[in-house]
């Protein structure tokens, strides 16, 4: 009978526990989703034209987001990496990127009252490869950290759920890196360039970075459009107050997910960029800034990770 007992004040104090540990609740929540789209193009007797070629575009949206009582920690990346290899018998050219990004930003909030947090935010914005003017793939005009672009923040950070928010500062910093020689005597990206002599030496090296303070406004808005169609955007401006504050730098995008099944999606992005601070050469050899746009469509297959709260 003492067994007995002792045995069920055990199971008693076991379930106990169990039920205490299932009352805590679990501060992280961890999000992962993985897609590898593809295409395969070719062409026999067509008369309308083409090129015969394969194309592949990976990506990576990782989401670590810790909430305790009055603490907000936000954490995602994003990372793209594309390619397009023309198949020909007779084509010598090497593979051309499509897309490559790295994306990755932090907020750190501290809520003062319902929906209101004041915080802290940081950003890191770069690529990973080379890139390259094609047809001329010798000429260089991007690489890792060239440009990198770093935002720092305080200010108010208004959210009203997981779908939308608004985060306004009137403290913002910008740098922009140009971690590369050849870019930077260039003065590309903005920074200051190389001094020459007049035999083409180089007199002073140019600037590998280029700070600017202002004021920084970050919105993000997300909906579910129709059943299994999802929209997830961000707009981003800052304005210089140190060097033409009138002209805003515009960061804005735009990405549609189509939902197959579990396996299976589809995905449109769209960006849009501008900064007064980068000369662009367009189609008729005018050179300034331009608002620069970029349009990927996917379809392949997903796969999503997350922890349970």
């Amino acid at each position: 009978m003492r067994n007995l007992t002792l045995f069920v004040l055990v199971l008693i104090a076991v379930n106990s526990h169990g039920q205490d540990t299932a009352k805590i609740e679990n501060p992280w929540k961890l999000k992962a989703v993985y897609t590898l789209n593809g295409t395969q193009t070719s062409f026999v007797n067509w008369n309308a034209g083409g090129r015969n070629n394969v194309s592949l575009l990976a990506g990576v949206i990782a989401n670590a987001y810790y909430k305790k009582k009055q603490l907000s920690w936000t954490n995602d990346l994003s990372i793209a990496l594309g390619g397009l290899q023309y198949i020909e018998k007779d084509s010598d050219e090497g593979l051309q990127k499509t897309d490559d990004r790295i994306d990755l930003s932090s907020n750190l909030g501290y809520k003062l009252k319902e929906r209101y947090y004041f915080s802290f935010i940081g950003g890191l914005k770069t690529q990973m490869l080379d890139g390259f003017a094609f047809p001329n793939d010798s000429v260089r005009v991007s690489t890792f950290m060239a440009p990198g672009y770093i935002n720092m923040a305080v200010g108010i950070d208004y959210i009203k759920d997981d779908n939308f928010s608004i985060f306004t500062s009137p403290i913002a910093g910008k740098l922009t890196v140009v971690n590369d020689e050849l870019l930077s005597n260039a003065g590309a990206f903005g920074v200051q360039g190389a001094v020459y002599d007049g035999l083409g030496n180089v007199v002073t090296a140019g600037k590998r970075m280029r700070g600017e303070f202002g004021a920084y406004v970050k919105m993000k808005y997300n909906k579910t459009l129709a059943k299994n169609i999802d929209l997830k955007s961000k707009l981003e401006l800052f304005s210089n107050y140190l060097n033409n504050p009138e002209n805003i730098d515009v960061n804005a995008e735009a990405l549609f997910n189509f939902k197959v099944n579990s396996w299976f999606s589809a995905s449109l992005q769209w960006t849009l960029i501008y900064d007064d601070d980068i000369d662009i050469r367009d189609a008729k050899g005018g050179i300034g800034p331009r608002t620069q746009f970029k349009s990927v469509i996917g379809l392949g297959v997903s796969y999503k990770m997350e922890n349970k709260k």
